[in-house]
């Protein structure tokens, strides 16, 4: 049974995650139209915030194993409201990429502190309370892409900033009630089996190697499309609301994905599902960024949805199954998500830079480097 406290940060997470899609993946859309930002703008801008995330993830896990996690929430709350207050009011391009990266570090204060919390011990299995913290922070990522174009065709763009500071104030409110809920419940024994003790502790060390390089790959692939639907929603004749719609199919593909892997557990510790997933990614990368037509676009998406889905979830169910060291664990997990978010626009946008004339360079270099880091999956997997 799942305690009422974690279900409380399960809400927080949920807000978290919409307003965090919200403001982050529709950024790009607001330097498009109002700062003229093209495509090798956007993936630059994607690939500092990237940047600035590996680091705030890192040091976040450490001072959340440090200083606790609800200390660490009301930062990241704090450090998030004030960014949006602060894109509210400067109007210049370098302030907003500013506010974006100030935006960034709050963000990176957040997740390795909930990821520590929903991993504590508290009488629901491990496999259980990691499954629900997938399901509700993909659940949020999909109805946060899903609505925010429509909203902000009516809400004006002005909402970028407005509408997720609302909600994070929301958030901020209902920490102090999730932590005295927290205190006031007595640890009850888990149940979980132990899937470290089916397989020897060199085999699961070496599945999380493989999961941890795989992870940031296929946040590679996610930072280059992210900031690339702009351009392909003008190639599809797409406004923004639609675009909304449309490109948020392949993040409800990774919501059933969550669902689907927290109910079957059958690929913990295979091989061949780690590998199938990432292959499937690179062959959807392709498809989803030079696709003709809405409907091979669609199709992309849904296999790109399941296999970010089944990577994802073993790089962080092999960083919490552990007996200790959970703040820096979840803060490793998060920096290797910003390595994949720096590296993927950083390539993208040099390819295009140096070769602009070039069809299709970014996306070749790019599937370029997905395939070295499938090669790496297998060298790890050979070599012990």
């Amino acid at each position: 049974m799942i305690s009422p406290a974690k279900v409380l940060f399960y809400l927080i997470e949920f807000i978290n995650c919409y307003a965090a899609v919200y403001y982050s993946n529709f950024l790009f859309f607001y330097l498009r139209k109002t700062f003229g930002f093209g495509e090798v703008e956007n993936l630059l801008t994607a690939a500092l915030g990237g940047f600035v995330y590996i680091i705030a993830a890192w040091q976040g896990g450490k001072l959340t194993q440090r200083y606790g996690c609800i200390r660490m929430l009301y930062m990241g709350c704090c450090g998030i409201i004030l960014s949006l207050i602060l894109g509210m009011v400067l109007t210049t391009p370098t302030a907003q990429i500013m506010v974006f990266c100030l935006w960034t570090v709050g963000v990176c204060f957040i997740w390795p502190a909930l990821e520590t919390l929903i991993s504590e011990r508290s009488g629901a299995s491990l496999a259980k309370m990691v499954g629900v913290y997938n399901i509700t922070w993909a659940a949020g990522s999909a109805l946060g892409y899903f609505t925010a174009g429509i909203l902000i065709e009516k809400l004006g763009m002005a909402s970028l900033f407005w509408l997720p500071l609302g909600l994070m104030v929301v958030e901020l409110a209902l920490v102090p009630c999730a932590a005295r809920l927290l205190k006031k419940e007595k640890d009850r024994p888990c149940h979980e089996e132990n899937l470290t003790s089916a397989v020897c502790e060199a085999d699961a060390k070496r599945f999380l190697r493989m999961a941890w390089i795989a992870n940031p790959f296929s946040y590679v692939a996610i930072n280059t499309v992210i900031p690339l639907i702009p351009s392909i929603a003008e190639k599809l004749s797409l406004s923004t609301g639609m675009a909304g719609i449309v490109c948020s199919l392949w993040m409800f593909a990774r919501l059933a994905a969550f669902a689907a892997f927290w109910r079957w557990t059958g690929w913990h510790y295979r091989f061949s599902w780690l590998a199938g997933s990432f292959l499937l990614l690179i062959v959807c990368f392709f498809g989803l960024l030079m696709s003709p037509s809405i409907g091979v676009l669609l199709v992309a998406q849904v296999g790109f949805g399941l296999s970010i889905g089944l990577i994802y979830y073993s790089s962080l169910y092999y960083s919490m199954n552990v007996t200790e060291n959970h703040g820096s664990n979840a803060g490793l997990h998060e920096a290797m998500i910003g390595v994949g978010l720096f590296i993927g626009p950083a390539v993208g946008a040099a390819t295009l830079y140096l070769f602009p004339t070039a069809i299709g360079i970014g996306v070749w270099s790019v599937g370029g480097l997905l395939c070295a880091g499938f090669s790496s999956l297998i060298f790890v997997r050979r070599f012990k």
